[in-house]
């Protein structure tokens, strides 16, 4: 069936354009729902079409994408992928659903156990499918692009090419499908009302059950956070040694030449964040070659990095000072208020089903009693080997409706930016589990996962209460237990002198 002629909304005003009568078009497979019903305050007419006028004058359009599409092992996943389908598919069952559209490509990844090199920096294949409530799968993709070890794992999936698309669409014509209209392209809406489905909008069954990580996943991600944070402190180290005079480009390469040391290490899990003085002041800073900055002795620099393997994904921040010179206080007092966040949010023990929300204010009590604060959320979802930005939980001053879970992994990454001068992070992850006490009702707490020393020099010791102090030297004495035995004599010192007792 063809799209409907367009779909009527209101929309935003733009500078220069009439705040009503335009006839807006749009790509039906590249807006939402959610999206195109976010577009409010006046009235346009917004044109679903058959065509991008894009697509149809890019001449030297690049090939999408073809990479490899690799099965995770269950050494790694810990959940074969017909287990985790007839645990969706009992979830439609008793939603009274038929089938469910997978369209976010980290979902298909996760229930199917596999992994591709579609998206930079994200192992996951473009691809869409239909999980029916039988547990049986529809996946549309190049059979030529499976490895033979992930089409040997399929059992009950169909590989269909994906020009069979819109014909399965037609076949759910009288079912009630469920899909996720944030996710969605309103193409598919648009073909599952031509073919009489029952529409079901609900949020995507897989992303709860991806976000809690089982037992297998949860030690995959304490190991791999060991070799994370052994090639971190060996970069640390050659930082504090030969930094002095490297470009912030140059840096960031070092870091990944040190985790590529690993045989387990896939690539970064985002373009690193390598930032020195001003730049440090911008969160979202990203160095690029003939324009970054070169690192000079008494300056902060802010290394924000992770990395993808086989096993898990990491995310991981520190901000040091490039001496000699001692730090000035006002950057040491700032540096202390954002550790003191990151302790006070990695000690905390709540309540099961607390929302991030609820806990944000945890990492910017100590900011806020100095007029300080930070504008970006606390703390977001990393994946198994997939998104380093997982929902649906996040730690943020936005609620979001998404009570913490045991097994849930999320980033505990406080700040500070001074425009024009400096930028301080401090973040390691954090992994949701049951609370070491006795309570009358669950309560839930945080194991850290990461290992590497603050930078002492930008620590004022009287600003810490005696619990932090405590915590702060248990997790540097943590740190060189852990990770000492995996670094040479040279680095060991170091990291010895970096992880030692600091007293008040």
């Amino acid at each position: 069936m063809g799209a409907p002629p367009y779909h009527k909304q209101a929309a935003r005003s733009v500078a220069g354009y009439p705040r009503q009568g335009l006839r807006i078009g749009y790509d039906p497979r590249l807006v939402s729902e959610l999206q195109l019903n976010a577009l409010v305050g006046t009235d346009h007419e917004f044109v679903s079409l058959e065509r991008n006028p894009v697509d149809a004058s890019w001449s030297d359009q690049p090939t999408p994408p073809e990479s490899i599409v690799r099965f995770q092992d269950d050494r790694f996943s810990g959940e074969n992928s017909l287990s985790k389908r007839r645990r969706i598919g009992g979830a439609l069952r008793k939603a009274g659903q038929d089938a469910m559209l997978v369209c976010d490509p980290t979902s298909l990844a996760w229930l199917l156990n596999i992994r591709g090199d579609d998206v930079p920096h994200t192992p996951v294949i473009l691809a869409f499918a239909i999980l029916h409530q039988d547990a049986s799968l529809e996946v549309f993709v190049d059979i030529s692009r499976v490895s033979p070890e992930a089409a040997t794992s399929f059992r009950n999936v169909s590989v269909l090419p994906p020009s069979d698309l819109p014909e399965r669409l037609r076949a759910l014509g009288g079912q009630v499908v469920r899909f996720d209209p944030a996710q969605t392209g309103l193409w598919f809406i648009q073909m599952l009302s031509g073919a009489g489905a029952k529409l079901a909008r609900g949020a995507d069954l897989c992303a709860l059950p991806r976000a809690c990580k089982n037992e297998t996943e949860q030690n995959g991600a304490r190991a791999v956070h060991l070799t994370d944070s052994a090639a971190l402190c060996r970069f640390l180290h050659f930082v504090e040694r030969e930094g002095t005079g490297q470009h912030e480009t140059r840096l960031a390469e070092l870091l990944d030449g040190f985790r590529s040391a690993s045989s387990e290490y896939h690539g970064e899990s985002f373009p690193a964040i390598s930032a020195v003085g001003p730049n440090a002041a911008l969160p979202h800073y990203r160095a690029l070659p003939g324009e970054d900055r070169v690192l000079q002795a008494n300056q902060v620099y802010l290394i924000d990095s992770g990395g993808q393997y086989s096993a898990g994904t990491t995310d991981v921040t520190r901000t040091i000072w490039n001496g000699p010179e001692a730090p000035p206080a006002t950057l040491c007092e700032a540096f202390t208020r954002v550790l003191k966040g990151n302790i006070t949010l990695a000690r905390a023990r709540f309540p099961a089903g607390t929302t991030g929300h609820r806990l944000d204010a945890l990492a910017r009590y100590a900011l806020w009693q100095a007029g300080l604060d930070y504008d970006h959320g606390t703390g977001h979802g990393i994946g198994s080997y997939l998104s380093v930005h997982e929902g649906p939980q996040n730690i943020s001053s936005v609620a979001r409706p998404v009570g913490l879970e045991a097994g849930m992994i999320l980033s505990d990454e406080p700040g500070f930016y001074l425009p024009g001068e400096y930028g301080i992070r401090l973040e390691n992850l954090l992994l949701v589990r049951p609370a070491s006490i006795e309570a009358r009702s669950p309560f839930l707490e945080f194991e850290v996962l990461g290992f590497a020393p603050f930078d002492r020099r930008l620590i004022i010791a009287s600003l810490l209460e005696p619990e932090e102090l405590r915590w702060l030297n248990a997790y540097h004495e943590s740190t060189l237990t852990r990770i000492g035995p995996l670094l040479d004599q040279s680095d060991r010192n170091w990291l010895a002198d970096a992880c030692a007792p600091i007293t008040n």
